[in-house]
C-alpha cells in the first residue's frame, strides 16, 4: 500500500461535482474520488469552497485493532487535544461503534482532552477498507460573508465559482499577480482578496469600477481597479480570470468576446474564462490552448450553465 501524507475529503451538491473535480486536477493532477482524494501535497484549505477536512496521516492499517496499537506505538503526549470520527463514503460503521472508537484512540493518547478549545484536533476514519489517524484540520467558511456586499447582479457567478477561478488561476501560488478583467462589482477581486492574492480588476463601464471599490472598502480591502478596456491596459500578468459579459447589464457579441480573448492573451500567460457559450474559436484565434475544461450549472436557474475554460499560451 503507497503511503501518503493528507487525506482530503470533499463536499458539493450535485450542480458542483464538475468544478470540484476540476479544481482536484488543478491542484493535485488527478481527480478526487467518492469525495475523496489521497495526496501528498499540501493545499490550504482556504484554496478551494470543495475541501472540507484535511487529515495528516500520522498512521494507517487495514485493521482497526493494528490502528490502535500504532496509535499507542506512537506514544503521543498533549493536554487539551481532542478527537473527531471523520465520515467519508462508504464508511456504515454506526454512531455507538464510532463513539466507542473515540474513545478507544482518546485512551492512547496521554493528556487531558478538551473538547470545546482544543489546542490540536486528531481524527480518525475508515476509507476503502483501511482505517486512518491523524492530524485533523477543517475549512472555515467565513467567506460565504461575502455575499453581503453592498452591490451585486442577479447573474453574477457565485462565490463558490469566484472561489474555483482563483484556485485554478494561481495554483495556490501566493506570490503571482492576478487580473480580474471585466470584474464588474467584484466578486471574483473579494474573494482573492480575502484568500491573500494580489489582484487588480479592469472594466470598461465606469460604474462597475465605483461598486467594485466600494464592495473592497467594505470589507476593508485595497486592490487597484482600472476603468479601462483591457486593450488599453499596458501591464504584465502572471494569470488573469475573464467572466465574460453575458449580454444582460453589459453589451456583448461574438466580436466582443474575441478581442477580450485576445487582448486578455497579450497581458496574461494563464487566462481563465467563465462563458455561456463556446468561445473554442475565440480561444484558439488568440493564441491559447485549452488546458482543461468543465460546466458548472447555477443552483436554482433553469437551463444557467457556464463553461470554465482553462487556457495556456
Amino acid at each position: 500500500m503507497t503511503r501518503r501524507n493528507y487525506l482530503y475529503s470533499f463536499n458539493y451538491d450535485i450542480h458542483n461535482s464538475n468544478l470540484s473535480k476540476l479544481v482536484s486536477r488543478q491542484l493535485f493532477n488527478e481527480d478526487e474520488k467518492n469525495k475523496v482524494l489521497l495526496s501528498n501535497k499540501r493545499v490550504d484549505l482556504l484554496i478551494s469552497p470543495f475541501i472540507k477536512n484535511r487529515i495528516e496521516i500520522i498512521t494507517v492499517s487495514k485493521s482497526y485493532s493494528e490502528l490502535i496499537q500504532k496509535i499507542k506505538h506512537e506514544k503521543i503526549k498533549i493536554e487539551a487535544f481532542n478527537v473527531e470520527y471523520v465520515i467519508l463514503e462508504g464508511d456504515s460503521t454506526e454512531f455507538s461503534n464510532r463513539k466507542r472508537k473515540l474513545r478507544d484512540v482518546g485512551f492512547s493518547i496521554e493528556g487531558t482532552p478538551n473538547f470545546k478549545t482544543p489546542t490540536i484536533t486528531y481524527s480518525i476514519c475508515f476509507y476503502n477498507n483501511t482505517w486512518y489517524f491523524g492530524i485533523l484540520s477543517k475549512h472555515k467558511v467565513d467567506w460565504y460573508k461575502k455575499k453581503k456586499k453592498p452591490y451585486s447582479f442577479s447573474n453574477s457567478i457565485g462565490m463558490d465559482i469566484a472561489k474555483t477561478l482563483i484556485s485554478i488561476a494561481t495554483e495556490e501560488n501566493k506570490s503571482i499577480k492576478l487580473l480580474d478583467v471585466c470584474c464588474g462589482v467584484g466578486t471574483i477581486m473579494l474573494e482573492a482578496c480575502a484568500s491573500g492574492f494580489n489582484i487588480d480588476g479592469c472594466d470598461i463601464n465606469p460604474k462597475r469600477c465605483e461598486q467594485t471599490n466600494k464592495n473592497l472598502d467594505f470589507y476593508g480591502y485595497s486592490s487597484t481597479v482600472y476603468s479601462s478596456d483591457i486593450k488599453n491596459l499596458n501591464k504584465k500578468y502572471d494569470a488573469a480570470i475573464i467572466d465574460l459579459p453575458y449580454n444582460m447589464y453589459s453589451y456583448s457579441n461574438d466580436l466582443a468576446t474575441a478581442n477580450i480573448i485576445k487582448s486578455t492573451a497579450k497581458v496574461a500567460n494563464r487566462v481563465i474564462i467563465v462563458s455561456i457559450a463556446d468561445i473554442k474559436s475565440s480561444i484558439k484565434n488568440a493564441g491559447l490552448v485549452i488546458q482543461d475544461y468543465c460546466t458548472a450549472e447555477k443552483r436554482g436557474k433553469s437551463g444557467s450553465v457556464r463553461n470554465i475554460w482553462v487556457c495556456m499560451k
